[in-house]
């Protein structure tokens, strides 16, 4: 019974070991034998690659690193080499900008009529006061002339910063100041323009305003030559920031000491204002000026207006005054326009020197009817005897002999309605009437044939002369003379154009013509003892803004030219609007020119006639 027992259990765990032997291998926590077997021959991979993709990585890495830092050499060293130059230049230099003053003007003798000079400008600044505001003004008012405290402590009120309380301080008054040591207190230092010669060239010279920016006369005109060449430089400096003395360029200083030289001369612009002054003021008169210029090459002299300005205080006076109205304003020259009608009839043919013309003393052009002057007739006279007489009617027959159109072109041969190109700002061209007008109708070349009719500018009166004067060329009227140094050298000379209007024989006809004027005429206020001087007066009508003419105002003048025997200089007077009843060319006008003419004479040395 045991042993069958036995054999029982034996026979049962037999089959249980042959039934788990016939199955396949059961998961150990999801995981079985064989995919153990396969982890382990993976992990065996994964250990052999993973320092291969590591190394490729790193190479990689190397390779753009490299190629990074090849393409970055080739930017600087190729492309961006210029560029990176210039910026390693601009590290070691500075750019300085030294201010540097306007150029120094000067007449043709030296006399300085513009410069800059330091100014000391006190400021305050209420807000940072220290102490009471009237305890600061007692303490500047003892140093200020004429400046008390309660005007001061107005000042301080204005504003709490930025208060200029006075210019054109001395040095020795701005270094008491700084003494004071009171804050709020501040002394500037500042160049300004400064015209020592005050009223007297201000026509010329003109002014600039609180911007150093010229606003008139040649200081506007002018600008660029007469600020300097140098406006910035750069400089070598060392790590430490000082300036090598050796990167400075040779002639920086060189040209800093040139001045612009004009043509006019002190000593005649006195004598000449001095001259006009007493004129204007005698008759009452608008206004007056004087023009003298040199027509062998168009050099002025001397150009003055009255009433003028002090550039000094320029904002003191009318705007009117601030501009030459010689060049900027427009009129009707009247008989002054005659020695040129003559020319032009000479150089036409029309009229020889001894040709006779009747002057019945009324003509009548297209219905209006024209007279002389003197309101009488002159009979038969010649050329001569025609300007000696500033006759009208005389003129009209004159100019009659030429075709419309043939004397329309010889008027505009003359420039009138251009402008002369003088180196002054503000220049107006004349006005000639259009060609269709002017030959449309007979009346416009009789009004013409005395100047009337047309207008142009005082300035270019002198230029036409000046052709007479100088053999029939028109030159440019000018006041810039050059570029000088200190030792009056010139190193710069501006080029003014010319151009043949007249032949010289014609032109030296007429100037003889013009003498009979001056020695039998109504010139003859205006003679020297001793010397040929040529001349013109006249009175003309003032043209309304709206036509026609103006009741009882009238422009007085006198063209004069000398000497006749060897001509070079012209001298015009215009006095606009004389008050009384003998106001004419030749008692207003030719008066002054007799004045400027003898200082002229004393002064260019010239020799009376043989």
């Amino acid at each position: 019974m045991a042993n069958s027992r036995f054999q029982r259990r034996s026979n049962r765990s037999k089959n249980i070991r042959q039934t788990r032997s016939s199955k396949k291998p059961v998961a150990q926590n999801g995981i079985t034998r064989r995919s153990l077997n396969s982890s382990k021959q993976r992990g065996e991979t994964k250990t052999l690659t993973l320092p291969k993709f590591r190394l490729l990585l790193v190479w990689a890495f190397l390779v753009s690193a490299m190629l990074g830092l090849g393409w970055k050499t080739y930017q600087l060293q190729i492309v961006q080499a210029e560029e990176l130059k210039e910026k390693a230049r601009l590290q070691q230099t500075v750019n300085i900008r030294p201010y540097i003053p306007r150029r120094s003007m000067i007449d043709s003798e030296g006399n300085i009529l513009a410069t800059d000079h330091l100014e000391y400008i006190l400021y305050v600044h209420p807000i940072q006061f220290k102490l009471p505001p009237a305890e600061v003004a007692d303490k500047l008012s003892s140093v200020l002339e004429n400046r008390t405290p309660q005007e001061l402590i107005e000042r301080f009120k204005q504003r709490k910063t930025g208060i200029p309380v006075a210019r054109n301080l001395h040095e020795g008054i701005a270094e008491q100041i700084q003494k004071l040591g009171l804050d709020g207190v501040e002394v500037n230092e500042t160049y300004v323009r400064f015209y020592p010669q005050e009223k007297m060239m201000a026509d010329v010279v003109g002014f600039v305003d609180h911007e150093r920016q010229g606003q008139a006369g040649v200081e506007l005109s002018q600008e660029k030559l007469l600020q300097r060449d140098l406006e910035s430089l750069y400089v070598q400096r060392t790590a430490l920031g000082a300036i090598l003395p050796n990167s400075l360029p040779q002639d920086l200083l060189k040209s800093n000491d040139w001045r612009v030289q004009l043509t006019v001369d002190m000593r005649l612009q006195r004598a000449v204002r001095a001259a006009l002054q007493k004129q204007v003021n005698k008759f009452n008169a608008k206004r007056g000026a004087v023009i003298v210029m040199d027509a062998t090459d168009g050099s002025i002299l001397s150009l003055v207006c009255e009433p003028t300005f002090d550039p000094n205080t320029f904002y003191k006076s009318s705007i009117e005054l601030l501009k030459n109205w010689t060049v900027s304003d427009l009129y009707e020259p009247g008989s002054t326009f005659k020695p040129l009608n003559v020319a032009l009839a000479l150089e036409a043919g029309v009229i020889q020197r001894n040709t006779v013309i009747h002057d019945s003393g009324l003509v009548t052009v297209d219905g209006w009817p024209i007279k002389n002057a003197s309101k009488t007739g002159n009979g038969s006279i010649n050329i001569a005897e025609v300007l000696q007489t500033s006759s009208n009617v005389a003129m009209v027959h004159m100019m009659r002999r030429l075709k419309k159109e043939d004397y329309y072109n010889r008027l505009q041969a003359l420039e009138i309605n251009q402008k002369t190109g003088i180196d002054l700002p503000g220049e107006v061209a004349g006005r000639l009437k259009r060609k269709e007008v002017f030959t449309e109708r007979s009346i416009e070349v009789a009004t013409a044939s005395f100047g009337q009719g047309f207008s142009l500018t005082p300035m270019k009166l002198v230029q036409l002369h000046g052709a007479l004067a100088n053999g029939g060329k028109l030159v440019t009227p000018h006041l810039v003379k050059g570029l000088v140094d200190i030792e009056g050298t010139l190193h710069w000379q501006p080029d003014y154009p010319s151009k043949q209007i007249i032949s010289p024989e014609v032109s030296q006809t007429v100037v003889e013509l013009m003498e009979t004027v001056v020695d039998k005429g109504s010139g003859e206020p205006a003679k020297t003892e001793g010397y040929r001087i040529g001349g013109k007066t006249g009175t003309a009508q003032k043209a309304g803004p709206r036509g026609g003419y103006l009741p009882n105002a009238k422009i007085t003048s006198f063209v004069s030219i000398l000497p006749v025997e060897s001509p070079r200089y012209v001298v015009l007077v215009v006095v606009d609007e004389p008050k009384g009843g003998n106001t004419y060319g030749s008692t207003v006008a030719a008066p002054v020119a007799k004045l400027v003419m003898d200082a002229l004479i004393s002064l260019k040395g010239i020799p009376p006639a043989k």
